[in-house]
């Protein structure tokens, strides 16, 4: 078996809880544009994580792991939006927004490092 990356496991949590969190928003909270938005952009962070481990030179590497980066900076944007505007509480906010603090201090160091900028 394959063995997985920090940053890969991180991500494949990340995208279950986002997958969680859509059902509880479509269902609980009859929030449909919202949840599309953040399903979208949640799960795509460890999908792009993922196509990075295929990627055929370091500049493909950094261009997919950036793309992750940027999928996991939109999610904070709509994690935001559901808590401003009380969709989600400040508990389920701050527990879903530190995971995802996570995961784009990790990818900005992958970023920086395979860049030779550390």
């Amino acid at each position: 078996m394959e063995r997985q990356s920090v940053i890969e496991k991180l991500g494949i949590k990340f995208a279950l809880r986002i997958v969680k969190l859509h059902k509880y928003l479509n269902q609980d909270k009859c929030e449909f544009v919202m949840a599309k938005q953040i399903y979208r952009s949640g799960t795509s962070i460890g999908a792009n994580i993922a196509e990075s481990k295929a990627a055929q030179s370091d500049a493909d590497f950094v261009s997919k792991m950036s793309i992750a980066l940027k999928e996991a900076y939109e999610t904070r944007y709509w994690l935001t939006l559901l808590h401003e505007s009380e969709t989600i509480d400040d508990a389920e906010y701050d527990s879903i927004d530190n995971d995802a603090k996570v995961i784009v201090g990790t990818l900005t160091n992958i970023i920086k490092k395979r860049k030779g900028l550390v």
